[in-house]
């Protein structure tokens, strides 16, 4: 939560970058102390700490304290360390695990309801509608997005996924109110994604990006869900930000599903009976 905070420093209004800073300072205080004093210290409004709380994705500023609070009292038991070359089979075993584990409670403690939410309803609405839902990625992150458009399929909502970057202007250019995209990046800051991001949200249509925070594609949405992480986006085999992208999708793929609710039941059912003449006995 503190690593998200400061990357996020660049985007805030002065006011609230004091805000930030006296989370930063001294955490533990923060949580426990009330509004009026924590204007008071940073110099700024009442409101404008509870601003600074819902700029960083929180519903307010207890929302943002009882997080704060589980992620100084909880800390992680488990820490990023990266494979060496001399490393033997256990401990890459060990280090591969432990960061995927690190990265996961990272994301538990961070993760912003709020913005959950709103992804969810906004994709669940253009479900109803029987508008475009459409996943865009390039490259590790092209790969996720054909996952989500499984995990949404299965869910019995058309939609498509691209990892092609003139398809995805193509595709983006046809897009309208209405619609929903999702795209999904591991730095935020490809070209083609970036494009196509600008080209949806100019149609009118509503967009979702999964990518790291203070990255311009997480400006570039309507909704951002951030994905942060240790690992480097330039490293030369990412697999951290490719596994949390993928829980990001689950955890939003099963919001939605919530929301289109009990007719979705004999749907999934037919579904594994149907599946089952495709398996040995």
């Amino acid at each position: 939560m503190l690593d998200r905070i400061k990357a996020s420093m660049p985007s805030l209004a002065p006011a609230e970058q004091r805000v930030a800073q006296l989370v930063l300072n001294d955490p533990r205080t923060f949580a426990n102390l009330p509004v009026s004093e924590l204007a008071y210290r940073a110099h700024v409004s009442k409101p404008t700490v509870v601003r600074f709380c819902r700029s960083m994705g929180y519903d307010g500023l207890s929302d943002f304290k009882l997080k704060l609070a589980g992620s100084v009292s909880e800390g992680v038991p488990f820490i990023h360390r990266s494979v060496d070359a001399d490393d033997k089979t256990g401990d890459v075993l060990v280090k591969v695990i432990d960061n995927t584990v690190a990265a996961f409670l990272k994301y538990r403690n961070d993760a912003s309801t709020a913005a959950l939410e709103k992804a969810a309803e906004a994709i669940a609405a253009t479900y109803k509608t029987g508008r475009r839902i459409e996943f865009f990625g390039v490259g590790n992150s092209g790969i996720v997005a054909q996952d989500a458009q499984h995990k949404f399929f299965r869910l019995g909502i058309t939609s498509i996924a691209y990892s092609d970057g003139h398809m995805q202007v193509m595709s983006a250019s046809l897009l309208g109110p209405g619609d929903c995209v999702v795209i999904i990046s591991n730095s935020g800051r490809t070209r083609d994604l970036m494009d196509s991001a600008d080209i949806a949200r100019k149609n009118g249509a509503t967009t979702i990006v999964i990518t790291a925070s203070g990255s311009p594609l997480a400006s570039a949405g309507h909704i951002h869900l951030a994905a942060d992480h240790p690992e480097g986006y330039d490293r030369y085999s990412p697999m951290v930000s490719r596994l949390l992208h993928l829980m990001i999708v689950d955890v939003l793929a099963t919001c939605v599903a919530l929301r289109i609710g009990s007719p979705l039941q004999p749907l999934l059912k037919e579904m594994k009976n149907n599946l089952r003449n495709k398996r040995y006995a």
